[in-house]
């Protein structure tokens, strides 16, 4: 884990613990800038149960198959060729993956 990347969970971390320390206060500037009113209308309005059942369902196919997510089944990034295993280097065109 490279060190920015340290730095970032850090910070949420930190700025969570002050939102979550500090709710009621957030939760009434939401209010007085009208953003929950918003919000309200459009659950009434756009977010049907039909609505969420697309959206799921389209989050659960933006996902990679299960092969490629475990590291198994790859591709090499200059000629696409599928590659099976831990390999460091392509069989098909040569190149380092």
């Amino acid at each position: 884990m490279s060190l920015s990347t340290r730095k970032a969970i850090v910070i949420t971390a930190v700025a969570t613990v002050f939102l979550v320390a500090n709710i009621w206060i957030v939760t009434n500037w939401l209010e007085e800038r009208g953003v929950i009113g918003f919000a309200e209308h459009i659950k009434a309005e756009y977010l049907t149960g039909t609505a969420i059942t697309i959206i799921v369902v389209l989050l659960i196919l933006l996902v990679k198959p299960g092969a490629e997510r475990a590291g198994v089944l790859r591709r090499c990034p200059v000629c696409e060729h599928v590659l099976l295993g831990r390999g460091k280097y392509c069989g098909e065109c040569g190149s380092r993956v």
